[in-house]
């Protein structure tokens, strides 16, 4: 592309235009004189020529100045869609604060809003009405080769339900992350929403829903359509990985079941989640003392996520001794019928049998932490407020150091706060949340409290399945992603009561988790290319760093 840039001897007006219109190309204020020269876009510009750094500084004033965080969200969309470089270098220098606003918890506020926020594609929306063209539609995406393709079809967007079509922030927002956070280059990632309907109403009687106007799609009908998508990623992008997010839990785990070995795929509501939780786990032991497989893990929510914690939990509990039984004894979990036990009366979930326990019915999640009196209490649950101040000071009469995680997505889901936390369990607790928030002062103390973001795992896991050419993600790598995180976890960090790293080091956590994945995949003979001499530095040299290109 750059040599045949170069070999122009005059101006190219045509071209200097098609470069502005393309975001992966388009410098904006920042193209040299003798570039708008030669690409025949003087007079299209401002005269000034600005440095991306300067650019960047703009565009954090003109973020900063927006009244609220969907109007940030707003500017930073159209931002990446004029001019991706600079939006990936104003998240990387600005990761703290950017991060929250184009993905948790703004983007679950911008999903709501998506309909009425809409300005210009990105990504494929495959509908039902396209079955039998499944193939001829991802053709039609116009960057070749796509690697990395996140796809959602709205049902379970965040804590939020079934938004349809309108959950295509969460596919655009994962990709974005995977570049600012582990340097996978956007022109290979590709967001796809299946639209197979929704069964909200209030979508599908309003006058300006984006979707096709049908209720959710179910059974055989829904089944083959997922079987013609998959096969179809299999034949237009071989050696792409898909990303599941975001579905419902009827549909998530058979999903994962089904294709999980025939396409490189995970799901990271079930997976991510699970790595993230654990590596907090190892994290809070750091604090607090004891052996991982000597905890007892009460989940309020018994769905995708906190299952999938278990299951993790399971496997690095087997890996200290225990016995697959033994370990899942030590995972309980609530769900809205209360206490998930053996013969309860109703028929439990495929996913929650394992984990149904011998024990009387218990009803409340207060009756549940004094009876079984847990070392761990995890919310998974999208129900607010849920961890009151007599569940946080039960754990704390219960445990010297107890261990909260309130992990629903997006704050307004939260089962409480971080203030909440520390001063109901008078400093004590050891807390993380799935949303941000804010250092809490109590009594003299500062207290950081961490983020058990997936953001911290799902970029490494998937740019070490990339640059393995993996043929299967397998839970083995995510064990390795969740040890990997936990053990980047700095001696000040624990200090500040923060069981994560902090997030400005997300790229180099990113590349110890990728290169934790590659190794697992090269060590078990599923890994499509040849093992490099130093795994981390061939990754390292693959991540995507946004500078502007060279036109003279």
């Amino acid at each position: 592309m750059h040599s045949g840039l170069s070999a122009w001897g005059q101006s190219d007006p045509q071209r200097g235009t098609a470069i502005l219109a393309e975001p992966l190309l388009n410098k904006g204020t920042a193209f040299t004189e003798r570039e708008r020269d030669i690409l025949g876009i003087r007079p299209l510009l401002p005269p000034r020529v600005f440095t991306m750094a300067e650019q960047v500084q703009r565009s954090l004033g003109a973020v900063r100045r927006k009244q609220d965080n969907i109007e940030k969200y707003i500017y930073l969309t159209n931002l990446q869609n004029r001019n991706e470089m600079l939006f990936y270098r104003l998240v990387i220098d600005n990761i703290e604060e950017m991060v929250p606003l184009i993905y948790t918890p703004t983007v679950g506020e911008a999903c709501l809003q998506y309909g009425s926020i809409y300005r210009r594609p990105r990504g494929l929306f495959i509908t039902l009405r396209e079955r039998g063209r499944i193939a001829e539609m991802l053709r039609l995406w116009p960057h070749e080769g796509a690697r990395l393709i996140v796809v959602t079809d709205g049902e379970r967007i965040l804590g939020l339900g079934d938004l349809g079509a309108l959950g295509m922030g969460i596919p655009v927002g994962k990709l974005s992350l995977y570049t600012a956070c582990a340097g996978v280059h956007p022109y290979y990632t590709l967001p796809i929403t299946l639209d197979v309907g929704t069964d909200t109403e209030s979508l599908l009687n309003g006058p300006f829903y984006i979707g096709i106007n049908e209720h959710r799609a179910r059974g055989k009908t829904y089944d083959d359509f997922i079987e013609e998508f998959c096969q179809a990623v299999k034949e237009v992008f071989p050696r792409a990985l898909l990303q599941w997010e975001d579905f419902g839990n009827a549909n998530a785990f058979r999903l994962l079941r089904r294709y999980r070995s025939v396409l490189p795929c995970f799901n990271d509501d079930i997976q991510g989640t699970a790595a993230v939780a654990l590596a907090g786990l190892i994290g809070a032991l750091a604090l607090k003392g004891g052996a991982l497989s000597k905890q007892r893990v009460l989940f309020l929510g018994a769905g995708e996520a906190g299952t999938g914690i278990a299951d993790l939990y399971t496997t690095a509990a087997m890996q200290e001794g225990l016995t697959q039984a033994q370990a899942r004894a030590n995972c309980w979990f609530l769900d809205t019928k209360g206490l998930v036990v053996r013969g309860r009366g109703d028929t439990l979930a495929e996913h929650k049998v394992p984990y149904a326990h011998d024990h009387p019915p218990v009803h409340t999640l207060i009756e549940a932490i004094r009876a079984l009196r847990p070392t761990a209490l995890i919310g998974v649950s999208g129900m607010p407020a849920a961890f009151t101040k007599e569940v946080v000071g039960t754990m704390t009469q219960i445990n010297e150091r107890p261990i909260i995680f309130a992990l629903s997505n997006p704050t307004s889901k939260a089962e409480c706060t971080a203030e909440q936390a520390y001063t109901w369990s008078r400093g004590r607790v050891v807390f993380a949340s799935g949303s941000p928030f804010g250092p809490v002062q109590f009594e003299g103390r500062t207290f950081v409290p961490g983020q058990g973001n997936n953001i911290y795992i799902f970029p490494g896991v998937g740019l070490g399945a990339l640059a393995s050419e993996a043929t299967e993600v397998t839970d083995e790598m995510f064990l390795a992603a969740a040890r990997t995180l936990a053990g980047l976890v700095q001696k000040e960090d624990l200090e500040a009561g923060r069981i994560y790293p902090a997030l400005t080091r997300i790229r180099e956590v990113s590349l110890a988790i990728a290169a934790a994945v590659a190794q697992v995949a090269h060590e078990r003979g599923i890994a499509r290319v040849a093992r490099p001499a130093d795994l981390a530095e061939d990754i390292r040299g693959r991540m995507f760093q946004p500078d502007y290109p060279d036109y003279t």
